[in-house]
C-alpha cells in the first residue's frame, strides 16, 4: 500500500500535534515541537505534504532527481496556479520554502541515523566560479527577489470593506488593515483577548512569539476597528443575553 501524506492536527494536554502518516516524518513534528511556534510546524506538514504526495515516495528513496522534478512542476502550475502578475506557478518565496521544510527534515534524519538515509537529496546550490576558485559560496536553487510591500489604494480598501458582510468579518479586517495586526495573529485571538474596555487587542502568540498590545483607543487609526468589534461583540450574542 503505497504512503498517502495527510495533514492531521491533534489537540492534547501537551499542545497541538500535527502528524502526516509517515512515521519519519511524523517524528520529525514532533522534533519541531520543541523548536518551532504552531504555524511553523504546520507550514512545515503542509510542505511535506505537497512534496511527497508529488514525489509519491518514501522519505528514504527521495533522490536529487526527484527535488529538481519537483521545483520545475512547481514552478509550471500544471495550469492550475496562477499568481498574481498573471503567469503560471507558485512563486519563487513559497518554492523556497518547501525545499527549506524538505532540506530540514533530512538535515534532522541524518544527524539522528545516518544509516536511514546517506545525504540530503537537496542540493546546496549551483556551481559557481566563485566556489571553483575555493571559496563555498553557490547561487541558490529557488532565487526569490526582494520586492518592497505592496500597499492597498484606497479604492481598493474600500472594495474590500463593501464584500464584508458581518460586523465580524468588518472587526477582523479592520484590525488587519488599520491596527497591522497579521492574519494568524487575528485568527489566534480569544474573546479574552479583546479588551473593549481598555480599548486595545492582546495578542498572545505573534511574530517570532512576541506578545504585542494593539490601541484602539478613540483617536487613532483604529477608532473603526474598535467600533465593528463592539458591534460584533454586541450582535453574536444569543437573544436575551445579558454581559453579566
Amino acid at each position: 500500500m503505497r504512503w498517502k501524506p495527510s495533514v492531521v492536527r491533534t489537540s492534547l494536554p501537551g499542545g497541538l500535534v500535527v502528524t502526516v502518516g509517515h512515521p519519519l516524518v511524523d517524528e520529525y513534528l514532533e522534533f519541531l515541537r520543541a523548536r518551532a511556534r504552531t504555524n511553523t510546524i504546520l507550514a512545515a506538514a503542509f510542505d511535506l505534504k505537497v512534496f511527497f504526495s508529488l514525489v509519491d515516495k518514501s522519505p528514504t528513496r527521495v533522490t536529487s532527481a526527484d527535488v529538481l522534478a519537483f521545483i520545475r512542476a512547481q514552478r509550471g502550475g500544471g495550469g492550475k496556479v496562477v499568481r498574481i502578475d498573471g503567469s503560471g506557478g507558485l512563486s519563487s518565496r513559497t518554492i523556497r520554502r518547501r525545499l527549506s521544510s524538505v532540506a530540514g527534515i533530512y538535515a534532522y534524519l541524518l544527524v539522528r541515523d545516518n544509516t536511514v538515509v546517506t545525504r540530503n537529496p537537496v542540493p546546496r546550490g549551483l556551481v559557481t566560479r566563485r566556489e571553483r576558485e575555493g571559496r563555498r559560496q553557490g547561487a541558490p536553487l529557488v532565487r526569490t527577489p526582494k520586492t518592497l510591500p505592496r500597499i492597498l489604494a484606497p479604492a481598493e480598501v474600500d472594495t474590500l470593506f463593501g464584500a464584508l458582510r458581518t460586523d465580524r468579518d468588518r472587526a477582523m479586517v479592520e484590525a488587519m488593515v488599520l491596527g497591522g495586526l497579521r492574519r494568524c495573529e487575528v485568527l489566534g485571538l480569544d474573546l479574552a483577548d479583546v479588551r473593549v474596555g481598555e480599548r486595545r487587542v492582546f495578542v498572545a502568540d505573534g511574530k517570532s512569539g512576541r506578545q504585542r498590545l494593539i490601541p484602539m483607543h478613540r483617536g487613532s487609526s483604529t477608532r473603526s476597528a474598535a467600533t465593528s468589534t463592539k458591534s460584533a461583540l454586541s450582535r453574536s450574542r444569543p437573544p436575551g443575553c445579558s454581559w453579566s
